[in-house]
């Protein structure tokens, strides 16, 4: 039974950008057919979409929702639920989130996963799934625990190379500990999703601003610097291609150095992937000077206007595949309350102008085709995170999440028009689109800007990471 016909005139599929009538039955596509050739059946609704741009709704695959946050001088803080994050997922056409299960938070790895979902299911109005997260010391039961969790959905294990400040000891993962979490992935067709930075190179720094006095949050990009992300790219991709059947996707990549570095790794057969945040893409760390400059910070820091030049050149040569947010959700107090390199906040409030921002400034300023935009916002997360074809694609048998970007509605964009929280890293920012409406699984979950689903549409989706991203790097 039809439920919902879609007749656009700009719809990005995978063969390109085409004119056609979108049949949406039961949740998922039933058909694309050619721009007004379906006679829409009694019952169902057709939605006109003369001069919109209709895409795959969009894939965040880095968030973290209600997540412990430190508090300078006072106990830790939990960032916004899923409940407020997935509300403005909606808003900004974003369909699809990706959060983290600590798997140091339960009896062993199921159990941590089940005490995660818990906080999700019948709480979300995205579809979302998770990465796992290792710290610290790795114990041999929980790398048989991650085997069995790879095998069960749950594809993607996340890794941190530092303790990110001096406070934070316990998250940094030994190499001889990843060498093991490799061999398990390789062994289960799992993914390394890697914070790659040179732990030696970041308590140095600290230490010796702290020694200068420049403790200042101005000076994070010399503390998280460029040598720090060369150095740690390397030797993980360097200990991948000693585990044959090790893929990796590199978290929020943020200079020069790891765009070279991943272009390279890809050149000589290694299946790695690039992913970068829209912070890094339009800010940079002269930034950080600006009144509550803390808002445009997140680990690792901002770096310089080459830097930045480094990440675009990587999104066209394919270094830099996902464009993403490391979304932290929380009040501006608590965003700027941290004053020093040690204890700045850091993550962004930034997964409902994502999907927008992104269009503007790929295809409105930059010239990108729109199958590259969608791409990168949502096409290329799928298919490297084990979404694809259910997710991030507008073909036959897919979930119906599509976003509707109404290229009338250019706006400037304010903390008051957002659904997240009371402060906007993007304010002032113009957008040349906004999204008119939201499908999720072929329900209208947002429409002209007023909210129509509920917290119980979003569903867990299991995950399997398709044998062609491991087998060698895919052009995306």
């Amino acid at each position: 039974m039809v439920d919902l016909v879609l007749r656009g005139d700009t719809v990005v599929t995978p063969g390109g950008v085409e004119a056609c009538d979108i049949v949406i039955s039961d949740g998922r596509i039933a058909a694309v057919e050619p721009h007004g050739s379906v006679a829409v059946p009694a019952g169902a609704r057709l939605v006109d979409l003369p001069g919109s741009i209709v895409m795959p709704g969009g894939i965040d695959p880095h968030v973290h929702c209600a997540w412990p946050m430190p508090v300078p001088d006072g106990p830790t803080a939990f960032t916004q639920p899923a409940s407020v994050v997935s509300r403005a997922a909606i808003h900004g056409g974003t369909t699809t989130l990706i959060d983290f299960v600590r798997c140091i938070e339960g009896a062993d790895v199921q159990d941590a996963i089940a005490r995660r979902d818990a906080g999700w299911k019948g709480a979300c109005h995205t579809d979302y799934a998770f990465h796992l997260m290792v710290e610290g010391d790795i114990a041999p039961a929980m790398l048989e625990q991650l085997g069995a969790a790879i095998r069960g959905g749950h594809p993607t294990v996340k890794i941190f190379t530092t303790d990110l400040t001096p406070s934070r000891k316990g998250r940094m993962v030994d190499f001889g500990d990843i060498w093991e979490v490799f061999q398990v992935l390789a062994a289960n067709q799992g993914l390394g999703v890697i914070h790659a930075e040179d732990n030696d190179i970041v308590m140095h720094m600290y230490a010796k601003l702290f020694r200068e006095g420049r403790t200042s949050f101005v000076n994070m990009a010399e503390v998280h610097n460029t040598l720090s992300e060369d150095l740690s790219f390397r030797r993980v991709i360097r200990l991948a291609e000693s585990v044959p059947g090790t893929a990796l996707y590199m978290m929020h990549t943020s200079a020069a150095t790891g765009v070279a570095a991943i272009r390279e790794a890809r050149g000589k057969g290694v299946p790695i992937y690039g992913e970068s945040l829209h912070q890094y893409m339009l800010y940079t760390s002269d930034d950080y000077r600006k009144a509550n400059g803390q808002i445009f910070h997140t680990y690792p820091s901002l770096k310089s206007a080459q830097d930045q030049a480094a990440l675009w050149g990587g999104t066209l040569d394919g270094a830099i595949n996902c464009v993403a947010t490391d979304e932290i959700c929380c009040t501006l107090a608590q965003k700027t309350q941290g004053l020093r390199i040690d204890d700045t906040t850091g993550g962004n409030a930034g997964v409902e102008p994502r999907v927008a921002l992104m269009y503007t400034e790929m295809v409105g300023r930059r010239g990108y085709s729109l199958r590259k935009f969608v791409d990168l916002v949502s096409t290329n997360a799928a298919k490297i995170m084990g979404l694809y074809p259910r997710k991030g694609v507008i073909a036959v048998g897919a979930d119906a999440d599509i976003c509707v970007l109404d290229t009338s509605r250019r706006r400037i964009i304010t903390a008051a028009d957002l659904h997240e929280t009371d402060y906007t890293p993007w304010d002032g920012w113009e957008a040349h689109a906004w999204p008119s409406m939201t499908l999720l699984r072929g329900k209208i979950v947002m429409e002209g800007g007023r909210l129509t689903g509920t917290l119980s549409d979003g569903r867990f989706v299991a995950r399997r990471i398709d044998p062609a991203i491991i087998a060698a790097p895919v052009a995306l």
